[in-house]
């Protein structure tokens, strides 16, 4: 009797618990990183009786918890991914307004700039007309310097939230700890703490939005949590704290570090491969500074071209004078790393600067320098935007701009290194620093004058200084002095003519294509630019009398008022390839430029294939990630109709017990009668 009561009993204890673990199960079915629990039952241990053994019914033997560690690992990594996708796409989308295209963008206000001139070129004496080229050099300044200051609030956005981010990853990184400490207490019975489990792999869940995460299972049952290759964030039940520090090269930038007893350890942005955090740093580090460099170029290259093409003309001050600069940028900028060499007082023990001189060949891009470990004394240039990577050294020009160590202290060390910006820096500070009307130079310093004589069909376009280097107005002297003269000679086939010029500097010669300027090619390099219209006629020696050939006189401009020679020069700006040329070291050949639009349509472009393409993957690593959860859930996760199916099952298999239970204590009843 006694074994029939414990086996009813036994059976109900079973069923009990198996139906106390589904309901858990159900209760849970909603609950974030739940994973599902299972009874498992096993044979009592049987009695020994005279007749053999007798079993003793069904016992539990554990609570398991439903885990795959693969699947866990997969929808770590592949939120990881995702959650970094969306952060750079946010930032990317933010960082394309910066750049509109149409009647709000930077290329409509410099076109209006440069449009501006025609007015000037048509009256160039009218102040109104000069009043306007001021506003349209305001307006343009005025939309650079905003763009520049919109990519700075971008930084300091980026700041804010890796801060931001940075506090809530540490918040869970000591929780995991905590919860590491209390698995540990708990691990040395015979059951594993399922629901501590549960919460524990959901911090990292949510510890791996913001950074990839690789995990470690220790014997004592902790789980070690790593980053960046490897560095640890959570080991047993002790937590690291990331900290947000300044960019060893720019203050306005940032980097994560882990911070130890006695100093932090930088993260490698490169070795933080996903998470919100890694997409921040990856937008700051590559996609804000390419713009910066992009808009920097753009309003460097402007702002030089023109300000140069100003010193070459006459403006309309008495007497007339060289015109002055029209607009002003932000200076170039040499950031040292804060690990180079000082003195005890902390000062730099070098120093380097960089001075901008060659507007045509300015890149936009950032650069390295540091020194040549293969040869001491040598330095290395890394150009940031292609790696590429040349051996440099004190005065060179290197993408338009020249390099020197200060005379007064020692060159940079072997372990020195420098962040060189030429043209990041230049849109913040852009702005039109000429007020006057009168001050526009709009009169070329040279004039041109056919002789009426001549034979041809030529007649002049344009004149204007191009060089300040080679262009010296002692070479087209005025009158009585004898004046610089061009005089075509042979005419060829082809309908090329050669040419003559004679002056100061004695007599040059050239051959003149159609469409090509004068006093600029090689072998004159005079410094100016004079283009004709039609066709010269060259020398006939067998007419009667002989004819020398067409010439055209080149004398000081007499009335600078009524002289549109240099504004010329500004409006050809708009159609000249001259952005971003770039010098072959090796060969020395000379790509082809961009023009002013062609450049701010390829940086559009740029950020917008760059905006397109995150879309895409973020779609794709967003799906990948609910894919892998979906996967998780379906192995771990709970299924109500089968845990109702289960229910049924063990109330039936109680309902049972309890009636054996009921029949067992209906037999003793009728015993204990009878016995009475």
């Amino acid at each position: 009797m006694s074994l029939l009561l414990n086996l009813g009993a036994r059976a109900m204890n079973a069923s009990q618990t198996v139906i106390s673990t589904i309901g858990h199960n159900i209760a849970n079915a909603n609950t974030p990183g739940y994973s599902r629990q299972t009874a498992v039952l096993k044979t009592a241990t049987p009695q020994f009786t005279g007749a053999g053994f007798q079993g003793k019914g069904v016992a539990v033997d554990t609570i398991n918890r439903v885990y795959n560690r693969f699947l866990t690992q997969e929808a770590y990594g592949s939120r990881a991914a995702a959650s970094g996708d969306e952060a750079l796409l946010l930032n990317l989308q933010r960082l394309e307004k910066v750049l509109p295209p149409g009647e709000a963008g930077l290329g409509k206000a410099m076109s209006d700039f440069l449009n501006a001139m025609v007015d000037v070129a048509s009256r160039p004496a009218d102040p109104a007309a000069r009043q306007v080229v001021l506003g349209r050099t305001k307006e343009m300044a005025t939309r650079f310097s905003s763009a520049g200051a919109q990519l700075n609030d971008l930084q300091a956005g980026v700041s804010s939230d890796l801060r931001a981010n940075v506090q809530v990853v540490n918040a869970l990184a000591k929780q995991l700890a905590n919860m590491n400490g209390q698995i540990q207490r708990l691990n040395g019975g015979e059951h594993d703490t399922n629901d501590l489990l549960d919460q524990r792999d959901n911090l990292i869940y949510e510890i791996s939005k913001y950074v990839t995460v690789s995990t470690l299972e220790a014997e004592d049952g902790s789980m070690g949590v790593f980053i960046g290759g490897g560095q640890r964030l959570v080991l047993s039940n002790q937590a690291a704290e990331l900290v947000v520090e300044q960019d060893p090269y720019d203050s306005q930038r940032v980097q994560l570090a882990l911070k130890g007893p006695t100093n932090t350890l930088p993260l490698d942005a490169a070795l933080l491969t996903g998470g919100s955090m890694s997409a921040l740093l990856n937008f700051q580090n590559r996609d804000l500074q390419d713009a910066r460099n992009y808009i920097g170029q753009l309003a460097t290259a402007l702002t030089m071209r023109v300000n140069t093409q100003q010193s070459l003309g006459l403006d309309l001050s008495t007497p007339s004078g060289a015109g002055v600069a029209l607009l002003a940028v932000g200076a170039e900028r040499v950031l040292p790393a804060t690990t180079n060499a000082r003195d005890i007082a902390g000062n730099f023990l070098s120093n380097v600067t960089i001075t901008r001189v060659d507007p045509d060949f300015l890149q936009a891009s950032s650069y390295i320098l540091k020194g040549d470990p293969a040869l001491a004394g040598t330095y290395l240039l890394v150009r940031e935007s292609d790696g590429f990577t040349q051996s440099v050294v004190d005065g060179q020009t290197i993408d338009g701009f020249r390099i020197d160590f200060d005379p007064l202290l020692a060159p940079p060390g072997p372990l020195d290194t420098y962040r060189l910006e030429p043209v990041a820096n230049a849109a913040p500070d852009m702005r039109r620093v000429l007020d006057l009307p009168a001050g526009i130079a709009a009169a070329s310093p040279v004039s041109a004058v056919t002789t009426i004589t001549n034979r041809g069909s030529a007649t002049l376009d344009s004149i204007f200084a191009v060089d300040p280097a080679t262009f010296t107005p002692a070479n087209f002297p005025a009158p009585p002095a004898a004046p610089t003269t061009v005089r075509f000679t042979v005419q060829n086939p082809d309908g090329r003519v050669n040419y003559e010029i004679t002056g100061p500097f004695g007599t040059l010669a050239g051959i003149w294509t159609p469409g090509q300027p004068i006093g600029n090619e090689p072998g004159i390099a005079l410094g100016f630019e004079m283009r004709i219209n039609g066709v010269p006629k060259g020398e006939d020696l067998a007419a009667t009398p002989p004819y020398l050939g067409d010439t055209i006189t080149l004398v000081p401009t007499p009335y600078p008022a009524q002289n549109n020679g240099n504004v010329k020069a500004f409006i050809e700006l708009q159609g000249e390839s001259f952005v971003g040329k770039r010098l072959n070291p090796l060969t020395g050949d000379i790509s082809a430029g961009a023009t002013l639009n062609e450049a701010y349509s390829a940086a559009m472009g740029e950020i917008g294939s760059r905006v397109q393409g995150t879309e895409y993957l973020a779609a794709v690593s967003d799906q990948v990630a609910r894919d892998a959860d979906a996967a998780k859930a379906a192995e771990a996760g709970v299924n109500l109709d089968e845990e109702a199916a289960r229910m049924m099952q063990y109330q039936q298999a109680y309902q049972a017990a309890a009636k054996l239970l009921q029949v067992a204590q209906t037999v003793f009843d009728e015993l204990i009668n009878t016995v009475r």
